[in-house]
């Protein structure tokens, strides 16, 4: 039982960072793939760099975006799921 005792305080730190910062960062990692694999031809975006298009094109791990000064071929994983959703709110 004394064992036990000792061990509780580094058990509940445990608990504490997985539910403050582990479980939070699954969701969002989650989510961030959910919105790469519903992109679709036409919708609006903006990357995590800040350039704002429009998908012209999707292949299984790249995208080509449009904008005002030309086409750019990109990875999925670099467009902004905050900036985009924001953008397209408006």
């Amino acid at each position: 039982m004394a064992q036990l005792t000792q061990f509780l305080p580094f058990l509940l730190m445990f608990v504490v960072i997985y539910f403050f910062m582990i479980r939070p960062q699954q969701a969002k990692a989650k989510k961030e793939k959910e919105f790469e694999a519903s992109l679709k031809v036409g919708d609006k975006i903006v990357t995590k760099s800040g350039l704002h298009g429009k998908v012209a094109e999707l292949a299984e791990t790249t995208v080509v975006i449009e904008t005002m000064s030309g086409k750019l071929k990109m990875e999925r994983s670099s467009i902004s799921n905050e900036m985009s959703e924001a953008l397209n709110k408006k």
